[in-house]
C-alpha cells in the first residue's frame, strides 16, 4: 500500500511538472514552430506532437534552465521529421507570387480604411516571414533561433546538436540569402527599392498570399514597430534589424486549454499504449 501511494505521489508530481512546462513555454515553442513554417494550422499540430513527446519522454526531461532548449529540440526533430529540410516555397516563387504581376487596384477599391492598415501589417508581417521561409530547414533553424529567438550560440547549436562552428556557417549562409533578397527589393530596407507594401497589397489578396477581408473580423493591430514606419527621405536599414522587429505571431487563446485537456483526459497516455 505504501509503494502505490509512493507511486501515485511520484506521478502526480511528474503532471504537475508537465503542466508547468506547457504552462510556461508553450509561446516560445509556438513561436519558433510558427517561424519555421510560416503556418498556424501546421505549427499548431507541430506543438502538440512537441509537447507529446515530452510528455512521453518526461523521464528525461532536463533542469529547468534547459527546458526550453529540450523543447526546441523535439520541434525541430518533428518539423524535419514532417517536412524534410528542403524549403516549401523559393525566393523565385515568392517573386512570381507578389511581383510578377501589375498592381490590382481593384482589390483594394472596395477595402475600408481599416482593413487596408490590417492587411498592409498582414502584407508586412507575411512578406518578410515568408523570406526567411526560403531557407533550407537548417540555415532556417539557425536564423530563427538566432536572430528572431534571441538564443544564445551555445543554447541553439546544443538545441540543433551540431557545434557552433557549423551554427555560425548556417546562420552566415541565410543572412547573405536575406540581405541579397531584401536589400535591392524591399522599401523597409531601403526607400529607393521598387517593392512598396501599398501597390503590391491587391496582388498578395487576389493570388491568396493575404485572405479576403471581412469586416467584422478585422481589428486594429498596435502601432507599427518604428521601424516599418519609413518615408522617402529615410535612411538604408538593415534587414537584419527589420526581422528583429517583427512581433510574435498571433497565438491561439486557447491552446494551453487544449494541451491541459489532452493531459487530463489520459489521452497522451493512451498515445504511449496503442
Amino acid at each position: 500500500m505504501l509503494v502505490s501511494h509512493r507511486r501515485f505521489s511520484y506521478c502526480a508530481k511528474l503532471l504537475d511538472r508537465i503542466r508547468e512546462v506547457i504552462h510556461a513555454h508553450w509561446r516560445r515553442v509556438f513561436q519558433f514552430a510558427y517561424r519555421l513554417l510560416v503556418d498556424r494550422d501546421s505549427a499548431t499540430s507541430i506543438v502538440e506532437e512537441t509537447f507529446l513527446r515530452a510528455y512521453l519522454g518526461r523521464s528525461k526531461m532536463p533542469p529547468p534552465q534547459r527546458v526550453e532548449q529540450w523543447l526546441f529540440r523535439i520541434t525541430a526533430h518533428v518539423v524535419a521529421s514532417r517536412y524534410g529540410q528542403s524549403a516549401d516555397v523559393s525566393f523565385d516563387l515568392l517573386d512570381e507570387t507578389l511581383r510578377s504581376d501589375a498592381t490590382r487596384t481593384d482589390v483594394v477599391r472596395s477595402l475600408t480604411g481599416n482593413e487596408r492598415n490590417f492587411l498592409l501589417w498582414e502584407l508586412k508581417q507575411g512578406c518578410i516571414t515568408a523570406v526567411v521561409n526560403c531557407l533550407p530547414l537548417g540555415e532556417r533553424e539557425a536564423f530563427v533561433l538566432l536572430q528572431i529567438m534571441g538564443l544564445a550560440e551555445e543554447d541553439a547549436a546544443d538545441t540543433l546538436g551540431i557545434s557552433i562552428g557549423a551554427l555560425k556557417t548556417r546562420l552566415l549562409r541565410a543572412r547573405k540569402k536575406v540581405a541579397d533578397y531584401l536589400s535591392p527589393r524591399c522599401e523597409h530596407v531601403d526607400p529607393r527599392n521598387p517593392c512598396r507594401c501599398p501597390s503590391r497589397l491587391g496582388i498578395a489578396i487576389s493570388k491568396g498570399f493575404l485572405p479576403s477581408p471581412s469586416s467584422s473580423a478585422v481589428k486594429l493591430r498596435p502601432e507599427f514597430p518604428q521601424y516599418f514606419q519609413s518615408t522617402e527621405t529615410a535612411r538604408r536599414r538593415d534587414a537584419m534589424v527589420m526581422i528583429q522587429s517583427l512581433p510574435e505571431p498571433d497565438l491561439p487563446d486557447d491552446f494551453p486549454d487544449r494541451l491541459f485537456r489532452l493531459l487530463d483526459t489520459g489521452a497522451w497516455d493512451r498515445v504511449k499504449n496503442a
